[in-house]
C-alpha cells in the first residue's frame, strides 16, 4: 500500500509529492463529462483534483441519502484515480463553495434555536449521522487502502466564522472514529486571525487566497511548523451575483506570475479549474449589506469555461506548470469531443397559470398565521400564501416579518407590488395618504365599488438561495416567519402551498391561464443530434427552467447571465420539453437555444 505524509515537504511513498491540484465539484457538472474535465486537467499537468461533498445533496431530508447520477460520489473517486490523479477530499459538513447554505442542510432549520459549527449537540448529533453513512464510502479510498485520496479537510475556512477549538477537535475525532487514516488539513483565509482560529493541532494548516503568494505564505510559514506551503484556495477568478454589472474576472496576467511563485515556494490547489452550473435552487447567496443571489452559472472564470471549453488561461498556466514537472501525453483526450449547438428558436405551445394547478403540484396547509418553509418540511423553490381581504376594503400598507427573500404581492390575481430583501423589513405604501382620504369622501355606495374586502390575496415567496457565508446562516429561514401586517394590524387565516417544483411533470397545461400571473410555459424540440446549447432568455422577466423535468437553474433579467447551460446529456433524441415558469408575467412567445453563452 503507498503512504502519503507531510514533513517539510509532502511525500508519497517517501519521495517528494509537489501537489498541482485543481478544484472541480462533481455535482455541478453531468457525470457524462467528469472523464473530459479530469483528462482537461492531467493533460494541463495537474497530478491531482480536489471536491467538496455537498450534505445538503446528499441528505436531502433527514435520514435519507442520494448517491446517485451526478452524485455519484464512488464513481466519481474511481474515476479519478483511473484518470491517474490523486485526490483531495473536503467532506466538512460545510463547504462554502458559493453553494446553498454553504452545503449545510435547509433541514437543519427546523429545528428552533438550532447553532451551526460550534460544539452544540444538536448539530454534532446530525453531522454524526450524516458521516456514519458518508465516511464508509470514501474512507476505503485512502492511499494507505489502497486507493487514491491523499488528503481530507476537517473543515472549510473555520477561522472567518468563529474559533471553537472544542468543534474542532470533535471534528477531527469523528473523522479518525469512522477511520479516517490520511493526514488532514485546514484551510482558512491568509490572515493571523483567520489561522488563529481556524487551525488546530494534527491538522496540517493551509491557506485560501487569489493574490499577492508571496506575502501570503510568509503569513502561513508562521504555522506549518517547517512543513509544506499549500494554497487550498488559489482564486483564479471570481463568482457573478444577480445585477452585479458584467462578469468577474481576474487579472490574467497577475494570476500566472502568483501561480509560477506558488509552485516555486509550495503547493497549489486551483480554484476553480472548472465551475460548473449551479443547476436547481443550488446557488448560494452572500449578505453583508444587502442580500447578492448567485446566479445560476459557476462558471468563476475559471482555467475551463462552464461547459469545459478549454481558455487561455489554460495555456498560459500549463505553460508554467511545464516548468516544475512533466506535462504527460493524454491520448484519450483526442477522444473526447464535446460540441456546441444551436437549436434555433422555439415558439410556446402551452400556458397555464400557477394558480389554476396548485393542487396538482403543491398540498394545501392551513393556519392562523404564516409559516417559515423549513416549518412545513421545504428545503428549497417557492411558497404561496394564501388569504382572504375579509376586514380590509383596501390594502393602503403592507409589510411582510421575518419574511425572505422575495415576494409578489397579489391581489384578486393581480399583481400589486414585489418586495425584495430590505424592502420586505419595512412598512410599503400601497397608497398615499391622499388618496385614502380622497377615496373615503366619495359617497359610501362608492367607496363599496372600489373596495377589495372579499378579493384574494396571494404573496408568492421565493427563496433566492440561503446565505452561504458568516453568522446570518443562522438565520436562514425562508417565506414567512412571522407575520403580514396590513394597514397596521396583522391579517391572519391562510393557506400555504410548498412549491419546491421537484414535480413539474404534475402541471395540467389543459388548466386556464391567467396572463400576468406566476405560469407556467411550455416548449418543445426535435433533437436528431444532442449537443451542448445554451438557452437565451431575453424578454423574459424572472424565474426558473426545466428540460425534460431537469431544473436547469434561475434566470433573471438583470444579468449578468442572459443564457442558461444545458449540457447535451441532459438531451434526448427525438422530442424535448422546455418549460419556464416565469414569476413576473414578463414573457415572450418564444426563447431561443444558440450555441455559445452569454454571462455578461
Amino acid at each position: 500500500m503507498s503512504r502519503f505524509q507531510i514533513k517539510d515537504k509532502f511525500y508519497l511513498d517517501g519521495e517528494p509529492f509537489k501537489i498541482i491540484s485543481g478544484s472541480f465539484h462533481y455535482f455541478r457538472t453531468v457525470p457524462e463529462y467528469w472523464r473530459d474535465r479530469l483528462l482537461k486537467l492531467k493533460a494541463m499537468g495537474g497530478n491531482t483534483v480536489e471536491t467538496y461533498i455537498p450534505w445538503n445533496m446528499h441528505e436531502p431530508k433527514r435520514g435519507e441519502f442520494n448517491f446517485e447520477g451526478m452524485l455519484d460520489l464512488e464513481s466519481f473517486i474511481k474515476l479519478t484515480d483511473e484518470v491517474g490523479l490523486k485526490l483531495i477530499l473536503r467532506p466538512s459538513p460545510y463547504i462554502c463553495a458559493e453553494w446553498e447554505f454553504g452545503g449545510l442542510p435547509a433541514w437543519l432549520l427546523k429545528e428552533d434555536g438550532m447553532r451551526l459549527r460550534v460544539n452544540y449537540e444538536p448539530f454534532m448529533k446530525e453531522v454524526e449521522a450524516y458521516y456514519d453513512v458518508l465516511m464508509p464510502i470514501i474512507t476505503k479510498y485512502q492511499i494507505d487502502n489502497g486507493g487514491n485520496v491523499i488528503l481530507m479537510q476537517i473543515e472549510n475556512e473555520y477561522g472567518y466564522y468563529a474559533n471553537d477549538k472544542s468543534y474542532m477537535q470533535r471534528m477531527m475525532d469523528i473523522m479518525k472514529k469512522h477511520g479516517v487514516t490520511v493526514p488532514l488539513i485546514t484551510s482558512d483565509g491568509p490572515f493571523p486571525e483567520n489561522l488563529n482560529g481556524g487551525s488546530i493541532e494534527g491538522a496540517h494548516p493551509t491557506g485560501n487566497f487569489g493574490s499577492r503568494t508571496e506575502e501570503r505564505f510568509k503569513v502561513l510559514e508562521n504555522y506549518t511548523n517547517g512543513g509544506p506551503l499549500m494554497c487550498a484556495e488559489f482564486w483564479v477568478g471570481w463568482f457573478d451575483h444577480w445585477g452585479n454589472g458584467g462578469h468577474m474576472t481576474g487579472n490574467l496576467e497577475e494570476s500566472v506570475r502568483d501561480l509560477d511563485k506558488m509552485l516555486e515556494l509550495g503547493n497549489v490547489n486551483i480554484y476553480m479549474f472548472e465551475g460548473g452550473t449551479n443547476f436547481g435552487f443550488m446557488n448560494g447567496s452572500n449578505y453583508y449589506d444587502e442580500l447578492t443571489p448567485d446566479v445560476t452559472s459557476y462558471d468563476y472564470d475559471g482555467i475551463l469555461t462552464e461547459d469545459g471549453q478549454i481558455t487561455e488561461k489554460y495555456r498560459r498556466y500549463k505553460e508554467v506548470i511545464s516548468k516544475y514537472t512533466e506535462i504527460p501525453e493524454v491520448p484519450e483526450l483526442s477522444e473526447s469531443v464535446i460540441k456546441r449547438g444551436a437549436y434555433g428558436e422555439l415558439k410556446c405551445e402551452e400556458k397555464v397559470s400557477l394558480f389554476s394547478v396548485l393542487d396538482d403540484i403543491s398540498k394545501k396547509t392551513s393556519s392562523v398565521y404564516p409559516v417559515s418553509m423549513e416549518k412545513l418540511d421545504q428545503n428549497y423553490g417557492y411558497i404561496l400564501y394564501h388569504s382572504t381581504l375579509e376586514t380590509e376594503d383596501a390594502i393602503a400598507k403592507i409589510r411582510l416579518w421575518d419574511t425572505a427573500d422575495r415576494a409578489n404581492i397579489l391581489v384578486d390575481k393581480k399583481p400589486l407590488i414585489t418586495l425584495y430583501d430590505l424592502e420586505l423589513a419595512k412598512e410599503a405604501e400601497i397608497l398615499t395618504d391622499e388618496e385614502i382620504a380622497k377615496a373615503m369622501a366619495l359617497p359610501l355606495e362608492e367607496q363599496m365599488k372600489l373596495s377589495q374586502r372579499g378579493k384574494d390575496l396571494d404573496i408568492l415567496v421565493e427563496n433566492m438561495g440561503r446565505v452561504n457565508f458568516g453568522p446570518r446562516m443562522e438565520h436562514q429561514r425562508k417565506g414567512i416567519g412571522q407575520c403580514v401586517q396590513i394597514n397596521g394590524h396583522m391579517h391572519n387565516n391562510w393557506d400555504m402551498y410548498t412549491l419546491p417544483l421537484d414535480n413539474i411533470d404534475k402541471v395540467d397545461f389543459s388548466k386556464d391561464y391567467i396572463e400576468g400571473t406566476p405560469a407556467f410555459y411550455k416548449f418543445t424540440f426535435e433533437a436528431d443530434e444532442c449537443t451542448d446549447t445554451f438557452l437565451d432568455f431575453e424578454g423574459w422577466g424572472k424565474g426558473c427552467a426545466f428540460l425534460n423535468g431537469f431544473n436547469l437553474g434561475r434566470y433573471w433579467e438583470i444579468g449578468p447571465q442572459k443564457r442558461l447551460y444545458i449540457p447535451a446529456p441532459l438531451i434526448k433524441k427525438g422530442k424535448n420539453e422546455i418549460i419556464m415558469f416565469e414569476t413576473e408575467g414578463k414573457v415572450k412567445d418564444i426563447i431561443t437555444l444558440k450555441d455559445e453563452p452569454d454571462i455578461g
